[in-house]
């Protein structure tokens, strides 16, 4: 999370059937902007839990017959392995891709086949750094807005979801988007809010911690709690670390009306959205630790219900009850409701020098334990309290203890201090412990030399490339160097909080370097399509312990994504518009357009 900023072995993956905006309706549009964000916005709650495949009816909603086995074939299918294979068909068996060919054979006829009609499909895209967990955790009905680009988008997207979203209830975006990606580079009004959704409260947040918009009926609720808001509905903002700003206040106030359901409700929505993005495996990264504890009976106007959400005024939107804030996903595997996978980092930010909240982690949990959908992580994406600079004993010590342990370890690194002391930090650490077969990860690297990258390259550590900048300067992180350096390297967006979750924004950054207003600002580290598609598929198993994931191959999880688009070919801009048609996560349909037959 940049500053600028024991599991159940069930592995049964559930599709949920969706309400409102019906699934055949998602590319309506063809692939303009403002359709895409409708069908992204509109249909994403969830009302209960279906195991179907890609042959449900999107008319009916209701499940076909189950196959045991599913064929695509007729597609043009990128395999991403070793080869760089293309072929026309794929044979799903048992949740893993058991055939990989041009032509199929000994194809049973219990076995579902779906023509691709020519259409491109990619792995399942794999994102090594984001936040889903706060995502889920959202008050209202979060609704993306990073694939808006104008007010008149976002007016279309919210307009969208309230369909689906009951009388009385919120409709809120809050985080991962920026108004710099809108044509207007502002916020919409109190106006302009009321014209897209007047019989619903609606509150959007940019980032952390503001500035916030509302409109009219949010207006009433927020004053009569005492926060003040603009006669254009505009809240003011904080710093998202510390003190209290209106935009914290009136998340405070959003967060105390949430149910334990509402969070249930809302992470079946974030996964669902991720699909429609072909995001089908999630890192999450922890969040900042709530600055009062939350499930403390009325304290945090929880009564005796613990409710995983910042329970402080003074929390932004990248603050969680550390104790409970996994709760809602543990609860969803074991019901078997997970749509993707999700795996999960515990965030470390202890000041006291003796650690006793590191030691018990390390004492009592286990790195890499869980099922095909949700699996614990590393210790990450911080090791103590805050970004590193030099000099820094407790975070020395911790990182010690976590190589002693021999636990995977994240950092986070925004400016050139947190990069020199923490890979000089871990060169100390590796004399005491050897860190070189635990695959440490440097996170973020907006900018980061050559120099360093080949003495974190001789620890046997890896990079995660982040393109949050995409919505300021577009500058880092320096691609080109990072890839020519041969270091281990993937990407994840840093989402849902300061960066859209979206896969296909961050292939547009690191490929053309252009940030969210167009202006080139990453001159000279621009890659390829293709490098930057490895860094969302065949790269990244490195980073999950070699789990079966990133490419397209017998053995590997069944996976995929169909496009709506040619992801080699359509023009520069046209990568922000590309979206599934079809999402499969281990065979199962995650999202499912209702376009392919």
């Amino acid at each position: 999370m940049a500053s600028d900023r024991r599991l159940p072995s069930n592995s049964t993956g559930r599709v949920q059937d969706q309400n409102g905006v019906s699934r055949r309706r998602f590319l309506a549009a063809g692939g303009a902007a403002a359709g895409a964000a409708v069908g992204l916005a509109g249909g994403l709650s969830v009302s209960r839990p279906e195991r179907v495949n890609a042959a449900s009816s999107p008319a009916s909603g209701a499940p076909a017959p189950f196959f045991s086995d599913i064929a695509l074939v007729n597609g043009k299918i990128h395999t991403m392995d070793a080869s760089n294979r293309v072929v026309t068909s794929v044979l799903i068996r048992d949740g893993r891709f058991y055939q990989v060919a041009d032509k199929l054979s000994g194809v049973a006829s219990n076995v579902r086949k779906i023509d691709l009609g020519g259409r491109t499909v990619l792995p399942g895209l794999v994102d090594t750094h984001n936040h889903i967990v706060l995502m889920g955790l959202r008050p209202g009905y979060h609704t993306p807005l990073e694939n808006a680009y104008s007010i008149r988008d976002v007016q279309t997207t919210l307009a969208a979801r309230r369909p689906v979203v009951p009388s009385g209830q919120w409709i809120t975006t809050i985080g991962g988007f920026n108004p710099s990606q809108f044509t207007e580079n502002r916020l919409p009004t109190l106006t302009e809010l009321d014209a897209a959704v007047f019989d619903r409260p609606v509150y959007v947040q940019v980032g952390f911690a503001g500035p916030a918009t509302t409109n009219t009926m949010g207006k009433a609720f927020f004053t009569s709690k005492g926060i003040p808001v603009g006669p254009d509905g505009s809240i003011a903002s904080g710093n998202g670390l510390v003190g209290t700003s209106p935009t914290q206040l009136a998340l405070y106030e959003l967060r105390q009306m949430q149910t334990f359901d509402d969070q249930m409700r809302s992470t079946l929505d974030c996964m669902a959205y991720a699909a429609t993005v072909g995001a089908t495996t999630q890192l999450d990264q922890g969040a900042w630790p709530s600055l009062a504890s939350c499930g403390a009976g009325d304290a945090c106007g929880c009564g005796e219900e613990p409710i995983p959400c910042g329970s402080s005024p003074d929390d932004g939107a990248a603050h969680a009850e550390e104790y409970l804030m996994h709760l809602p996903l543990v609860t969803l595997h074991r019901q078997g409701k997970m749509t993707i996978r999700v795996r999960v980092n515990f965030l470390e930010f202890e000041t006291d020098p003796t650690l006793p909240h590191l030691k018990a982690r390390l004492n009592d949990t286990w790195p890499f334990f869980g099922s095909d959908m949700l699996r614990t992580g590393a210790i990450g994406e911080f090791t103590a309290y805050g970004a590193v600079t030099l000099p820094h004993p407790v975070w020395l010590e911790a990182t010690t203890l976590v190589a002693q342990a021999r636990w995977r370890n994240e950092n986070h690194s925004i400016v050139p201090p947190d990069y020199q002391a923490i890979v000089e930090g871990w060169e100390t650490v590796n004399q005491l412990y050897s860190i070189t077969d635990l695959r440490w990860v440097l996170a973020h690297v907006p900018s980061i030399t050559a120099d360093y990258l080949a003495r974190l390259k001789a620890l046997g550590c890896g990079v995660n490339l982040s393109g949050f900048t995409y919505f300021s300067s577009g500058t880092g992180p320096p691609y080109r160097t990072v890839l020519d350096s041969g270091i281990r390297a993937a990407a994840g967006g840093d989402g849902m909080q300061i960066a859209p979750m979206n896969p296909f924004i961050h292939m547009y950054h690191a490929t053309t370097g252009r940030n969210a207003r167009g202006v080139v600002g990453n001159t000279g580290q621009q890659i390829s399509r293709l490098e930057a598609l490895r860094l969302y598929t065949s790269a990244t198993a490195w980073f999950f312990d070699d789990e079966p994931l990133g490419t397209i191959e017998v053995g590997k999880y069944g996976d995929l994504v169909v496009l709506n688009d040619d992801y080699f070919s359509v023009p520069d801009e046209g990568l922000k518009q590309l979206r599934s048609v079809l999402t499969l996560v281990g065979g199962n349909a995650a999202y499912d357009a209702g376009v392919l037959h």
